[in-house]
């Protein structure tokens, strides 16, 4: 439509829409302009005619637009919202020990509190220099309480959420700085964009893929056809330089012209051309690009689009076609139509390129089909992407209906989308099927090795992907997902309807029991008809598979799909990442507890949804190995310290209370307490973000180790409570050791308090020290020169004449028994742990301990022993009726039991090294998973 420019500004129009909403995938609208420009004609607008808030319009050079939404009220503003925040498994850990802290708290100064009462009541009005008054109201009863409520306070670390803020905050950051991580092809770096949920990268158990532009590069490269019968490439391998097709072409075979016209014209791409005259093509899918060039390579020229006449030049003759209507492509639909005609014969065509299920059924009557079906199952096997090519002439009087009712459909407000796809099966039937197209998508470099090396870290792959079966079958082979036979095996559930499904179901499942005793890999296949059928009326049995099988690859599935799949993995309980590069993957990235984004060819809406974006798949293996398990490992230290330094401080309040009266009065002095959390305690711990168990090239060759970080044992209710007895015991060495040399010396009570905080800083720093792995230059500092800052700032103060502490540290200092008593409490406090870590270490050590040693030695190890990945076995006595009746089923899941039988942990899917732990699983009709350590 051409306007003058002068006008533009006198148009006059009204645009119904819909109220203000989040779908930015739809937006169904008219416009109606006023005369002079057209005579309230009615025009649809649609999602194609819309820009969205912060989008960028791209080889246009002007348009004319109104604002329709602004504000807050845009798609994008009211779709942004408060994202729902991801609570790692570090995070509900700690609320549950805080939770128990909390609980622990109330009932000592509950306690405490009788007791004060009860001495205060009793030995206090004995004794003359207390002077309690003979009656007192009945509040004075809670004031005992109080004070021990205000002692205790300290007993939950409140900087521990800040500590731990900051810390997550250091992990996302060396995610941002890795070199390693760095796509030398882009030069895209990996991105962090949650900061908060780093550790339970050392956590997952499932890994949900998409297969397009994540598993394979997105580059899709025209390498076979089959045109009515006749195959080309299969000789060489490459469509394009086949002598026949090539003779084909240049005799005018009418068959290979009309399938390359297909190939030229169906499709939503750009054509750009250059100073030089070179044509760069701009498309929004792959597959579109792939074909148009290999049309292009075969002399059928797409050269330029001018508004809805498209240009094709065939060995020098110029060809134009005016684009009439296009029936968009849709998940439901799975294919995409033109109805063009030509501006030389004035004839009207319909041409139609899809999947093949989408194509071949609405062939023509009498046309033979077979032989393009299996061009498919070949093609399909050899790991090709397929699309059918077919068209059908149009009668003006059928395109003319139809255009009407194609208009009005486009029109409506109400189910746009359902009213469209109606109108385009009336058009789309009677097909001549032209032929099939097979393009290449090769895998990334390192995706085998990074698969491979997942797995021995007894990590689970699904692959999610919207190809055909035997694609990504093939592409599945390809890159280590499943085993080939003998060593792999591949269930098939499919099906139309229910009772397909449901026989379908219980077959697989009655194998996937019998072979899960043996040591074999088995997988099944689901497409995304049997998989909604599945997840609809026999999802507790789909449940059970789930659980069973390590691998699974769901063909033919759709974006809600994914993120049920993602959703019934982390019912389950376990800890699942998502990674894709497109937008049909956003939804399964943000349903999973870490989402991945690749920046790929597919544009950046998956990693701009995604917790983490990197730009090869390869780069997955460093991101969980290396950063999810340094930061799982020093988070859990981190955590387990905050809570140690202060029920340390807590307890020994608690047993100065014994000698004063059980009235609450506090050691420690307001301004002591406050620097002990804030600098004496906390700048050692968070040098801790430089901690290293193990190198980084250990980690990466000897991946089983991860499944310590999968199994939680090193932050859990059993490891917590050898950190709160540590606390007890180093409480009770300083209060003793404090007591018996300065109280008896009838000291000050103020250089009792300085003794004992001395005391506590002393054990603190050789606890931080004990516990590090490797050390730096900063660690040292941190460490050691925080024990000369608490002498220094101590002594600064103790030279203030106005201060409570005046001279007291002067005083310390110079006396022999000070130093004698810090030494008492640093050999006693550390003696006994220094003695149990040397037998750990020496008579029950772990697989991380022997690699340590290595290290240390420098020798290799070769081998962990026998770690090796078992199956769950599986007693047979499920009944065949069970699943066809799945509301009779409920799962239970029980927890992984650890090396203390006290500790509970979430139970780690089938897969986990042997040498760590061996899982018998009894799947009766309650679903019953028992799983305990070896």
């Amino acid at each position: 439509m051409g306007i003058d420019f002068e006008l533009l500004h006198k148009i006059k129009g009204v645009i119904e829409c819909p109220s203000p909403d989040k779908d930015i995938r739809r937006f169904d609208a008219n416009l109606r302009l006023f005369p002079p420009f057209l005579d309230n004609d009615m025009c649809p607008l649609t999602i194609k005619n819309t820009l969205l808030q912060s989008c960028y319009l791209r080889n246009t050079e002007w348009a004319c637009g109104v604002a329709v939404y602004t504000g807050n009220e845009t798609k994008l503003g009211m779709s942004r919202g408060i994202a729902e925040p991801k609570l790692t498994a570090v995070d509900a850990m700690i609320d549950k020990l805080t939770g128990a802290i909390f609980v622990f708290q109330i009932v000592v100064v509950i306690v405490l509190g009788i007791a004060g009462n009860i001495w205060k009541n009793t030995e206090a009005k004995k004794q003359w220099y207390v002077e309690y008054p003979n009656e007192s109201p009945w509040y004075e009863l809670l004031i005992i309480p109080l004070r021990f409520e205000l002692l205790c306070s300290i007993m939950i670390p409140i900087s521990i959420k800040v500590s731990l803020d900051l810390v997550k905050s250091l992990y996302a950051k060396f995610i941002d700085w890795d070199d390693q991580m760095v796509d030398l092809e882009t030069r895209i770096r990996s991105h962090a964009t949650n900061t908060a949920i780093s550790e339970d990268l050392g956590q997952v158990e499932y890994i949900l893929t998409d297969k397009t532009g994540t598993l394979t590069e997105n580059k899709m490269i025209f390498k076979r056809c089959c045109i009515r019968g006749t195959f080309y490439g299969n000789e060489n391998g490459d469509a394009l330089s086949d002598a026949e097709l090539l003779n084909a072409v240049s005799t005018g075979s009418t068959d290979v012209i009309q399938f390359l016209k297909v190939m030229a014209i169906c499709n939503t791409v750009v054509p750009i051309q250059s100073n030089t005259g070179v044509i760069s093509y701009k498309a929004q899918s792959q597959d579109e690009e792939a074909l148009v060039r290999a049309a292009a390579s075969l002399h059928m020229v797409f050269v330029n689009k001018n508004g809805n006449v498209l240009e094709i030049n065939f060995n020098g003759l110029l060809l134009r076609y005016e684009v009439l209507d296009i029936l968009e492509f849709t998940s439901d639909r799975k294919r995409m139509s033109v109805v063009v005609k030509c501006c030389l014969s004035g004839k009207i065509y319909l041409l139609s390129k899809g999947a093949d299920e989408a194509i071949l059924p609405l062939a023509r009557s009498g046309q033979q089909t077979r032989t393009f079906s299996e061009a498919v199952e070949q093609y399909a096997q050899l790991g090709l992407r397929t699309l059918c090519l077919a068209s059908r002439e149009l009668d003006d009087d059928e395109y003319r209906e139809w255009s009407l009712m194609f208009k009005e459909a486009n029109s409506k407000l109400v189910d746009r989308e359902w009213r469209v796809a109606e109108v385009c099966q009336r058009l789309e039937h009677d097909f001549e099927i032209l032929g099939v197209a097979a393009i290449e998508d090769r895998l990334q470099d390192g995706v085998p090795e990074t698969i491979s090396t997942l797995r021995k870290a007894g990590i689970n792959f699904w692959m999610l992907t919207g190809d055909k079966q035997n694609t990504a079958i093939q592409i599945a082979l390809s890159c280590n997902f499943v085993s080939p036979e003998p060593k792999g095996q591949l269930l098939l559930l499919s099906g139309k309807t229910e009772d397909e499904v449901c026989r379908s179901l219980e077959r697989v499942l009655l194998t996937m029991r019998i072979t899960n005793t043996e040591p074999k890999d088995v997988a099944f296949v689901v497409d995304g008809w049997a998989l909604e059928i599945a997840l609809k009326h026999y999802r507790k049995a789909f449940t059970e598979l789930a659980i069973l099988s390590r691998t699974a690859i769901c063909c033919r599935v759709t974006p809600s799909q994914k993120a049920q799949l993602v959703e019934l993995l982390k019912s389950c309980d376990y800890r699942t990442l998502a990674i894709g590069d497109g937008g049909n993957d956003v939804r399964m990235i943000q349903q999973a507890d870490i989402g991945v984004g690749i920046s790929g060819r597919e544009g950046l809406q998956a990693a701009r949804a995604a917790d983490y974006s990197i730009g090869k798949f390869r780069f997955l293996t460093r991101l969980i190995l290396v950063h999810g398990r340094y930061s799982y490992n020093r988070t859990a230290f981190l955590s387990q310290y905050s809570f140690y330094k202060s029920l340390l401080i807590c307890f020994i309040q608690i047993f100065f209370s014994f000698i004063s009266g059980v009235s609450g009065t506090s050691l420690f002095n307001s301004v002591s307490l406050m620097a002990y959390n804030v600098f004496y305690t906390s700048i050692p711990v968070l040098v801790s973000v430089l901690d290293k168990d193990l190198s980084e090239n250990t980690v990466m060759q000897h991946p089983q180790i991860l499944f310590y970080c999968q199994a939680g044992r090193l932050l859990n209710p059993s490891t917590f409570a050898g950190w709160f007895g540590r606390a007890l015991f180093h409480a009770i060495v300083v209060f003793v050791i404090t007591i018996h040399s300065f109280v008896f010396e009838k000291s000050e009570m103020e250089e009792v308090s300085m003794v004992a905080l001395s005391g506590c800083i002393w054990l603190q720093a050789f606890v931080v020290a004990l516990e590090t792995n490797s050390f730096t230059i900063l660690q040292h500092l941190a460490i050691w020169g925080n024990l000369v800052a608490f002498y220094a700032i101590n002594l600064i103060v103790s030279a203030i004449p106005s201060s409570e502490m005046h001279t007291i540290m002067f005083r310390l200092c110079r006396q022999p028994l000070y130093w004698t008593t810090i030494i008492l409490i640093t050999m006693a406090g550390m003696g006994p742990v220094l003695a149990l870590k040397y037998f750990r270490y020496t008579y029950r050590s772990s697989k991380i301990n022997i690699l340590q040693q290595a290290e240390r030695l420098g020798g290799p190890i070769l081998s962990l022993g026998n770690i090796e990945s078992q199956s769950r076995s599986l007693e047979k006595d499920i009944s065949p009726l069970s699943i066809s009746q799945p509301k009779n089923r409920n799962p239970v899941y029980e927890p992984l039991l650890s090396d203390s039988p006290s500790a509970t942990r979430r139970s780690i899917g089938p897969g986990t090294p042997f040498d760590f732990f061996q899982s018998q699983t009894r799947l009766s009709s309650t679903y019953m998973r028992n799983s305990k350590d070896n």
